[in-house]
């Protein structure tokens, strides 16, 4: 039950970074319910727990690239839908304006805390740690999770080089995550070698992923889709190159299966809630920011602070 919490909890929180700085805060509590109470657990028991698609088709998903991961990407896709872009986000003609987040310091030391969290995300999911061949097993998982990790920041970091001409740290950060989600389906049974190249290639794809997002105009602050949905999609296709008793069909089978449910479902919740309450705050309050407009209180009173000062 505790690992199933934080599970729920990480699917919500994907959701979240996604529409950040648009969204008003009750509408968000009802999706955030209905996804972990109703949406995540339908799928999930497709898998765990010896589902359909686990019993009937092998899908393969160890602690949850789509399960969790997907899942929370999809549901956040179909919120960046529903709300529409932040204000100012994208001009005429294609033009794409950078909306710069408050500080990479804070970025810098959430990404470091998810990692370190992961290994009990990934490594907790064995589920028991009683016998020395559990243990190995939980040690590998844990090698494997932090090597992916490590090759998602190359990844992105010489990706977004080629691309940009610069070490942009913001995809770095998103590479080290999307390395962690490529490992996830399976950490278990890759050599160091290959889970390292898994996660390479996750860093790779959620550069090109956030880019081309942007360039569809779905608005996503953090590249959460990106990340958790586009990467988790590999993640998943990814076991297929490690585990034997994988196939194809199954693993495609799941990932359209689970897209199909998340997506569809969330686009519903998300439109049903526009339509009944609405769902994004107005712009005047996005201007001002939806910490003072939502909740009363200022996320960075020093800057505000700094500026009338300076005024």
């Amino acid at each position: 039950w505790f690992f199933q919490m934080v599970f729920v909890a990480t699917a919500a929180s994907i959701v979240s970074g996604t529409i950040a700085e648009r969204v008003r805060l009750w509408p968000f509590f009802i999706f955030t319910a209905i996804l972990t109470g109703l949406i995540y657990p339908i799928q999930a028991s497709w898998e765990w727990g010896g589902g359909w698609l686990d019993a009937n088709y092998g899908f393969s998903d160890f602690a949850g690239s789509t399960l969790v991961h997907a899942t929370g990407g999809w549901a956040a896709l179909a919120a960046a839908i529903a709300l529409g872009p932040r204000r100012g986000k994208y001009g005429p003609n294609g033009q794409i304006n950078v909306i710069r987040g408050s500080s990479l310091p804070l970025a810098t030391l959430g990404t470091f805390i998810l990692w370190f969290g992961w290994f009990g995300f990934n490594g907790g999911s064995e589920l028991k740690l009683s016998n020395v061949d559990e243990a190995n097993a939980v040690a590998q998982v844990f090698v494997n999770t932090n090597i992916a990790a490590c090759g998602g920041v190359v990844g992105a970091l010489l990706t977004a080089r080629a691309m940009f001409g610069k070490a942009d740290l913001t995809m770095a950060l998103n590479g080290a995550l999307a390395g962690l989600v490529s490992i996830t389906a399976d950490p278990l049974s890759p050599a160091i070698e290959f889970a390292m190249i898994v996660g390479l290639i996750g860093g790779v794809l959620v550069v090109f992923s956030i880019v081309g997002l942007d360039k569809l105009k779905i608005d996503d602050p953090v590249g959460a889709i990106s990340v958790h949905g586009t990467v988790g999609i590999w993640g998943v296709l990814a076991v297929l190159l490690s585990n034997a008793d994988a196939t194809i069909g199954g693993q495609l089978l799941g990932i359209a299966a689970i897209f199909a449910w998340t997506f569809g479902a969330s686009l519903i919740v998300w439109f049903v809630l526009k339509a009944i309450m609405g769902i994004r705050i107005s712009e005047e309050e996005e201007n001002e920011g939806a910490d003072l407009s939502e909740c009363g209180l200022e996320a960075y009173p020093e800057f505000t602070n700094a500026s009338a000062t300076a005024g």
